[in-house]
């Protein structure tokens, strides 16, 4: 007997809503856990983007694969699509759900499974929070590398989902490098594990496939991420200078010179008063711009890259160089980076996130052009942003109550698209596609890269029934006919 049948047949008369869907669902979990008041839609009607709400049809919270599969078949039955949800920290507007949808929340699967040091793996569930894994796996001498700002609240599934990075993944990777294995389930309710154990696993890599792909090819259920060892010790500099142009320029003198540290962040002058403001990190407030450069591994060697490190700062015009004293120092500075984004709340109770990658060498240059942008469309713009990989993430600051502003923050938003890929940059970094850069992509990629694409999604969801909308733009996608399927507003509006 199928689910689907099984499911119908605990469905009784007097029991039932008269939403067939919305009686399949609460058979296949519990009525508890299938939300339809309207606080709940709304609430997850939007991620942490600055794009408009989406319109949610039921929302389900599964514990098990076995439910995750049921949701997929009985959604498939009534010819609806599907969003997972995380903790909703995306900012690119990836789970928005578009079309009245059954929106999946995984945050009840929030498991730690197995920690296998023989292997040096962890299985997790995909609602376990980032920052949670790590101080787990604290006391057994492990971490989880990617490091993103939201860690405190992000989850492992929507890491995979954005294949997140953050400060430390300039050495180590973003989270596709930490992923060894999925267990996901497709739109179809099938059940697919993606990659192995083994060093070479057999077959095609659908598993550095699926990392990244925002939803569009199924929902992670259990994930097998990479124990990385704690750092033996570690130098952590702060280095000041006047502008960003000089900071910048620091940044790929270290790079040209050889060194890989763990992390090298740039703030400007406007975030890091900020900041200091908000946590009392340390961060000198008349600096024009802070470089934080870390370096890591066995205590011989990393002095000499540390040193290294502050001559080649004082080359390009530093005015201070700064070696945290303490791990109590070091932690502050670490906070106050991780907490550059709540610090702007102090100045105005909006921002706009922006992501995008340009090459070191053009740094300097598209920052220049960032601060014209916001100039010319009259917003408020800082800058904080993964140096050494290029990962560019302006804040435009606003108050979304003043008329019109929105209009400015996306024009200026949208202006910086341009000039990174003019620079030879890519869309985004870290955190993803979703609706914010979906119109953008046919600029960085031909008709026949969106094709294949398409063609690669329609491979796993023919019918584009996974987080349809979102990533291939309007015309290369299937999705276009899904998001016509909408559920008219006045059944779930």
């Amino acid at each position: 007997m199928s689910i689907i049948e099984r499911v119908r047949r605990t469905i009784s008369g007097p029991e039932s809503s008269g939403d067939p869907l919305l009686d399949e669902l609460r058979a296949a979990l519990s009525e508890d856990r299938v939300k339809i008041d309207g606080a709940q839609r709304s609430l997850l009607g939007k991620d942490a983007s600055v794009f408009d709400g989406g319109n949610s049809g039921p929302i389900c919270y599964p514990t098990t694969t076995d439910e995750v599969v049921a949701i997929m078949k009985i959604a498939e039955s009534h010819d609806r699509a599907v969003v997972p949800r995380g903790a909703g920290t995306g900012l690119a507007g990836g789970a928005i759900p578009l079309g009245a949808p059954v929106v999946i929340a995984v945050t009840k699967m929030n498991q730690i499974l197995e920690i296998d040091e023989d292997n040096g793996i962890a299985w997790v569930e995909p609602g376990v929070i980032n920052l949670d894994l790590t101080r787990h796996l604290t006391p057994l001498g492990y971490h989880f590398a990617p490091d993103p700002s939201s860690q405190q609240v992000c989850t492992i599934g929507g890491n995979v989902a954005n294949n997140s990075g953050g400060p430390h993944c300039l050495a180590y990777g973003v989270t596709n490098s930490h992923v060894v294995a999925l267990e996901v389930v497709t739109a179809s309710g099938d059940v697919l594990m993606l990659g192995g154990l083994d060093a070479e696993p057999d077959g095609y890599d659908l598993r550095g496939v699926f990392v990244g792909s925002e939803g569009t090819l199924g929902i992670t259920t259990k994930v097998a991420v990479r124990l990385t060892r704690n750092r033996p010790a570690v130098r952590t500099l702060l280095l000041s200078f006047s502008n960003t142009r000089d900071a910048a320029n620091t940044v790929s003198g270290v790079v040209a010179a050889g060194i890989v540290p763990a992390a090298m962040e740039v703030m400007d002058q406007r975030i890091t008063v900020a900041v200091e403001n908000y946590v009392n990190a340390g961060y000198p407030t008349d600096a024009g711009a802070v470089l934080l450069a870390e370096v890591d591994g066995p205590e011989a060697g990393i002095d000499i890259d540390a040193e290294r490190i502050r001559q080649i700062g004082l080359d390009n015009n530093a005015t201070d160089v700064r070696l945290a004293g303490s791990e109590e120092e070091r932690a502050a500075l670490w906070k106050g980076r991780k907490t550059a984004f709540g610090a702007v709340a102090q100045i105005a109770p909006d921002y706009y996130l922006h992501d995008t990658v340009v090459p070191r060498s053009k740094l300097a240059d598209v920052l220049d052009e960032i601060y014209e942008i916001a100039d010319r469309h009259d917003v408020l713009v800082m800058n904080v942003f993964h140096a050494g990989d290029g990962n560019l993430h302006p804040l435009l600051i606003f108050d979304g109550r003043e008329p019109g502003v929105l209009d400015r923050i996306h024009a200026a938003g949208g202006d910086i698209i341009t000039a990174s890929l003019d620079a030879g940059g890519v869309l985004s970094g870290e955190h993803g596609i979703g609706v914010e850069k979906q119109k953008y992509m046919d600029r960085l990629f031909t008709p026949d890269d969106l094709d294949h694409q398409n063609r690669l999604r329609r491979a796993f969801d023919p019918v584009c029934r996974a987080n349809p909308g979102k990533v291939l733009p309007m015309g290369h996608s299937c999705a276009d006919i899904q998001q016509l399927r909408s559920v008219p507003a006045e059944v779930w509006g």
